[in-house]
């Protein structure tokens, strides 16, 4: 009865560890190109552009502006010179795990993605996000990062 109990544990730990390596590609896919940081986007100013050596391009929006927390947001991904079999948005907080927050956006044509999401209120008054724009294309995964912060509501945003 040990020998059966002690084969049990044994597969048990092989099917988690398949299950593990299976899983771990979708949530932290291999980036093969990615674009630098632009310190001067500001997403409540409007869409951000971050550009590759070879020209190529990722452009980003968020709508509302005012990027609030808790709030429904849309979400606008322009590509240019970059074919794409599909887009997600990767939202990570910057010195602060917020979980997994990764929406699939939707192909709209001519390079255009689009989609919904909401970002999670912080126990800080305010929380400066990466939101990392990762391009499925057949050469592999290419990201472009942009920068933003929110606060709670009834907050200021800081002063820079």
């Amino acid at each position: 009865m040990k020998k059966l109990w002690v084969v049990a544990a044994i597969l048990f730990l092989a099917a988690a560890g398949i299950a593990a390596y299976k899983v771990l590609p979708l949530l932290d896919p291999v980036v093969v190109r990615i674009a630098a940081l632009d310190p001067d986007c500001d997403l409540r100013a409007g869409p951000c552009t971050s550009r590759f050596p070879d020209g190529s391009g990722i452009t980003f929006g968020i709508k509302p502006d005012s990027i609030p927390v808790l709030t429904a947001l849309e979400f606008e991904v322009q590509l240019q010179g970059l074919d794409a079999d599909g887009v997600e948005v990767d939202f990570q907080g910057i010195g602060m795990n917020m979980g997994f927050n990764r929406p699939k956006l939707a192909a709209r044509g001519a390079g255009k993605y689009t989609g919904n999401g909401m970002i999670p209120v912080c126990v800080r008054d305010a929380m400066e996000w990466e939101a990392k724009v990762l391009v499925y294309t057949d050469a592999g995964v290419v990201a472009a990062p942009f920068r933003f912060i929110t606060v709670k509501p009834g907050m200021e945003l800081p002063a820079k």
